[in-house]
């Protein structure tokens, strides 16, 4: 018997949403050619269900797409609930429950994975010249993408030559023909540091990839955790168990066993391609592609029925902030405080495009702790821009711990009524991703700059002092009239 509970469950996932009704079945035929991506979009901007795409006219047939799968949602009560469903959380759970939970795994011991003959991703197995990717619902997703995409909400399996280290890590593939894919394997990424290790042995390496994985296995995939750790482990310390896996077709790698689709081959050491253009996370979609590595399938193996889980990259809140954003930040919120500074959490704004982090500094802290502003701005910036989390995430801002982080109409007020002109420290050295979209040519060669923390801290805070009080309905008001006021919100004519 298979695994089963959404974290560990992709079809479970899909089941409980549908349950939820934070996802809608459209039966009617669907072109993966475009439309997939403009219904997609539109969910994510109106916060509608997941769309799960039944009928499709390209592709195997049975063959399913699930768009948004952790799109934010509209159900009341609810925003988060996809986002939570991923690690087996209720619908109702807030991102600090979700982050708590996150870093509580961390520190957890972590728990390998268990090996089992079989499992649902082998109920069909295309070996050498069988392999036709083209069966799969490849979808193009922007008119502006330079191909289709099949790898955006799935991970990469790869071990070290020494097999001491096993990656899991999220990146982009596109479709090259019926056996190759291309996409981008940066030497600063976890997958680019295992492929420098193998070709300097002169060899190609060993690759797997996992779509419609248990979604607490690609969340942690995405997560920027240390090299040389194993997300395998983490996944087992977050949903409580160890995740079945098997043993590939082809090379000796082990995937998820209940995983809807795994592609097998390798990368090779030296071919490459041109892959893009594409619509990216923070937003925007520029001109142009790159020579990126080739990803060679050898073999395919997949569910009855499969479902390819897609993320349409764009204006946010799409899965590159909800669910990367949110493992950026639980590894942040960790590293900060297992530094021993005064932070309550980080919390990467959705709405920001994983482009800042807003990290909230607990008042009481900081003023026992007899720090200038300068300093502590210092000592953040080491810990996070030195960190895997921080070359992800460009720009930090500091609020005290009065501002929920999490919400961006209070990170917003506090901009606008904190920031000081000249508390914005910047870090040219910093190292950084090259795809955060303002980066100079210059610095997207080097790899370094456009770094920089900008604090919202007044003064009298680092001295325990505050100047003037929120006026709103939380603060302004005794408890009880708050409570007397939710109670009656009925009677006095409000849904």
């Amino acid at each position: 018997m298979p695994q089963h509970g959404p974290a560990l469950n992709f079809r479970d996932f899909v089941d409980e949403l549908l349950r939820r009704e934070d996802a809608v079945r459209i039966d009617r035929t669907v072109d993966p050619h475009l439309e997939v991506g403009a219904v997609t979009r539109r969910v994510y901007e109106t916060h509608a269900p997941a769309p799960l795409f039944s009928a499709l006219s390209a592709g195997a047939a049975g063959m399913r797409i699930l768009g948004a799968p952790a799109g934010l949602s509209s159900a009341e009560g609810g925003a988060y609930g996809r986002l939570a469903a991923h690690f087996g959380l209720p619908g109702h759970s807030t991102p600090r429950d979700i982050v708590e939970k996150l870093v509580a795994a961390m520190h957890a011991d972590p728990v390998p994975p268990r090996i089992v003959p079989t499992g649902p991703c082998k109920q069909n197995i295309l070996l050498g010249e069988d392999v036709d990717l083209e069966r799969l619902p490849v979808p193009l997703l922007h008119q502006e993408d330079g191909g289709r995409y099949l790898g955006t909400y799935g991970f990469h399996v790869v071990r070290s030559p020494d097999g001491t280290w096993t990656s899991w890590s999220v990146a982009r593939t596109m479709l090259h023909d019926r056996r190759t894919l291309v996409g981008p394997a940066m030497a600063q990424q976890h997958v680019g540091m295992i492929r420098d290790m193998w070709r300097a042995q002169g060899e190609p390496t060993p690759w797997a990839m996992v779509l419609g994985a248990p979604p607490a296995a690609l969340a942690a995939a995405g997560m920027p955790l240390p090299a040389r750790v194993n997300e395998d482990g983490y996944v087992g310390a977050l949903t409580g168990t160890g995740v079945e896996v098997v043993r590939t077709e082809t090379n000796g790698l082990y995937v998820p066993a209940n995983a809807e689709i795994v592609l097998e081959g390798y990368i090779s050491a030296d071919e490459t391609l041109p892959e893009g253009p594409m619509g990216e996370y923070h937003g925007y979609a520029f001109s142009g592609s790159k020579p990126q590595p080739v990803f060679h399938v050898e073999a395919m193996t997949f569910r009855d029925e499969a479902i390819l889980p897609v993320c349409v990259a764009g204006l946010p809140p799409e899965e590159n902030h909800t669910i990367w954003g949110t493992m950026i930040a639980a590894e942040a919120t960790d590293r900060l405080r297992s530094a021993g500074l005064p932070v309550d959490l980080a919390w990467c704004s959705y709405e920001a495009a994983t482009c800042w982090m807003v990290v909230s500094v607990d008042r009481h802290e900081l003023a026992a702790r007899a720090t200038t502003e300068a300093e502590l701005v210092q000592d953040v910036a080491k810990v996070l821009f030195d960190s895997h989390a921080g070359w992800l995430v460009p720009k930090v801002i500091l609020v005290g711990s009065d501002i929920d982080v999490t919400d961006i109409g209070q990170v917003a007020w506090a901009l606008a009524t904190r920031y000081r002109p000249g508390t914005e420290y910047t870090f040219p050295d910093a190292p950084g991703i090259p795809m955060v979209p303002y980066l100079t040519p210059e610095q997207i060669r080097t790899g370094r700059g456009g770094k920089s923390v900008l604090s919202c801290l007044r003064p009298e805070e680092f001295s325990g002092e505050v100047r003037g009080t929120t006026a709103s309905f939380a603060t302004s008001y005794p408890r009880e009239l708050r409570q007397r006021v939710r109670d009656n919100w009925g009677a006095y004519g409000y849904r």
